[in-house]
């Protein structure tokens, strides 16, 4: 549901909209520095540094990127958003942004509801039909142990462990995110992904009739430099 796909899914999405992606991740790279500009020191730095890396971007964006966090060189500021409404057929929708212009970034993603069939609603409307929580995502390799994979999650401090077609999914609570991703790091396993989500509880069903419109309102959120991730109840058509 969501995001929640196989990883090479997830991959081809970040692939398709790679220069929208590394404005995400500068933003969110600008945004984690101001706690500390040491990726040792800062877990949130340490991770979006990763997914920066794992797109391509060039070192000196990165670390131009920490410098205008940290306030070594004169940068944007941003403000985290949260937007939350219903697309066609009832699918509950929450869009995380960082905006250096809040009436700009709620001007569009209500106009993006509004011409596909959706209505953003107000804070709290959908959020009670998901649980934040940290994800991690470690791709099967031949002759993983799933059982082993699972005692290291849990050793790590993990809540649970989901079994996909192509990787192991552990959740943890988001206070214990970056602590767990340590351990799982620690011993051994290659996180393919990792990120804070919001995990829906139940699951819409979509009229077919609305599909193209519903893939639409999500791939237009996500495709604006403002929006940072946008979450779902419903598997979504691939395009």
């Amino acid at each position: 549901m969501g995001r929640h796909g196989t990883i090479a899914g997830r991959k081809s999405a970040q692939d398709a909209r790679r220069a929208a992606m590394f404005t995400k991740y500068t933003r969110q790279i600008i945004v984690a520095a101001k706690e500390g500009g040491d990726p040792d020191f800062n877990s949130s730095l340490r991770v979006a540094i990763d997914k920066a890396k794992a797109i391509g971007m060039p070192n000196d964006n990165i670390n131009r990127a920490i410098k205008k966090g940290t306030g070594e060189l004169e940068g944007e500021s941003y403000e985290e958003l949260t937007f939350e409404g219903y697309g066609p057929s009832g699918v509950a929708i929450i869009v995380e942004a960082l905006t250096d212009n809040k009436n700009r970034t709620a001007a569009f993603v209500r106009s993006v509801f509004d011409k596909n069939g959706g209505n953003l609603g107000t804070p709290g409307c959908v959020s009670y039909m998901f649980a934040r929580k940290g994800v991690i995502y470690i791709e099967k390799q031949d002759g993983m142990d799933e059982d082993a994979v699972m005692m290291d999650a849990l050793d790590a401090g993990a809540e649970d462990m989901i079994v996909n077609e192509d990787n192991f999914e552990i959740r943890t609570e988001p206070t214990d995110f970056h602590a767990v991703l340590e351990g799982i790091q620690k011993a051994g396993y290659e996180v393919a992904d990792s990120d804070l989500e919001y995990i829906p509880s139940m699951e819409a069903t979509v009229d077919p009739s609305v599909m193209k419109p519903l893939n639409k309102l999500i791939n237009s959120l996500e495709d604006n430099d403002d929006v940072q991730k946008v979450h779902y109840n419903c598997e979504l058509d691939e395009e």
